[in-house]
């Protein structure tokens, strides 16, 4: 909101624009005067002075004030083209405009100022509201995997008897602990990205094939009590899309699958495509979000009530907010009885599509 206003420009040009505008303002009126008395053209113009002390700074108002009272007694008030004012009612009514329009121009600035005033104090209780919330939800969720690298490098620099298997099961807990610590500093990252405001897919064309491949064993190798299903069609073409925010979309889909059911339970992901839509859909057949609106998964830090699962709460709203910036959907059906089912929807552009268009 506030980068249109335009008490962000340069006085220079605040002072340019406030002149410019009372003076255009002043020749409409003027060219109406024949169907207007001069008092419809003052309100006009203290109207005006309104709208510019709710976007400009303090003095460039004040000046429009002043021009705006001088344009009307020399173009408007009788005897015309001449600064004298003949009677005592047009003298009372020039000063009282004056006076009315650098009052108006001031209360008008002075709300505005208190109203940024309240809406940064707000801002700045969000963004400490919100960097609370970060701590709290994710101090374990760093922490542990922090004390695993700690505990096993200890073990392997001070334990010179272990045994090949026990050696390499430290170095397994080491690269699980860090691809966790990695994984949550990712989506830190992300969350960043979409909280700025200031993230733009870059579509290239990718093997959607190749990708979700990938991430499946990514996620399988995280969690290795886990296999995950895949169905897709394999003449799937190359689709234009942003390789890096699917891959976000997938994996914590997945991942938050594999974290958040039990390991008996099966996960399946399936790619339909049509001709300039992806569809992805990703279902377990556990416990479900139970007692949760659909929708309010997708908020941030948004978790389930589970002690034993964990998670930052924000892969979902990462999910949510990667999607939206691809211009898709997602959606989500959940239930005891079959688990939970994520849709999601993006457009694409394929690579035959654009090859028949040619």
């Amino acid at each position: 909101m506030n980068k249109f206003l335009f008490n962000t420009l340069p006085k220079g040009r605040q002072y340019l624009y406030s002149i410019s505008i009372i003076v255009v303002v002043a020749a409409i009126c003027y060219a109406f005067s024949g169907l207007m008395g001069y008092r419809v053209a003052a309100f006009i113009l203290l109207i005006t002075v309104s709208l510019l002390a709710v976007t400009f700074d303090i003095l460039p108002v004040l000046l429009s004030a002043a021009l705006s009272a001088l344009l009307w007694d020399f173009f408007f008030i009788p005897p015309r083209y001449a600064i004298h004012v003949e009677t005592t009612e047009d003298t009372i009514l020039l000063i009282m405009y004056f006076v009315i329009a650098i009052i108006s121009g001031v209360l008008t600035y002075k709300i505005r100022q208190v109203e940024k005033i309240t809406r940064l104090k707000e801002e700045r209780a969000n963004s400490v509201k919100l960097y609370n919330t970060i701590l709290n939800s994710l101090s374990h969720e760093l922490r542990t995997p922090i004390a695993t690298i700690i505990a096993a490098t200890d073990n392997l620099q001070s334990n010179n008897n272990l045994s090949t298997n026990d050696r390499n099961q430290l170095v397994t807990e080491i690269s699980n602990a860090s691809l966790r610590l990695n994984q949550q500093v990712e989506n830190l990252l992300n969350i960043s990205r979409l909280e700025s405001g200031h993230i733009k897919p870059k579509n290239d064309w990718t093997d959607i094939i190749e990708l979700v491949y990938d991430v499946v064993k990514r996620v399988e190798e995280n969690n290795p009590a886990r296999k995950i299903a895949i169905s897709i069609n394999p003449d799937m073409p190359l689709c234009a899309i942003d390789k890096g925010m699917l891959d976000q979309i997938i994996y914590n889909l997945l991942n938050n699958a594999a974290i958040h059911t039990a390991p008996e339970c099966s996960i399946a992901i399936t790619i339909i495509q049509h001709v300039d839509i992806l569809q992805i859909e990703i279902e377990d057949n556990g416990a479900g979000f139970n007692n949760v609106n659909s929708k309010e998964v997708f908020h941030k830090f948004s978790r389930t009530k589970n002690p034993t699962t964990s998670g930052s709460g924000l892969g979902l709203t990462i999910v949510k907010g990667f999607t939206e910036a691809l211009g898709g959907n997602i959606e989500l059906v959940s239930s005891r009885q079959t688990g939970s089912k994520f849709t999601v929807t993006l457009p694409v552009r394929t690579y035959q599509h654009e090859t028949r268009l040619q």
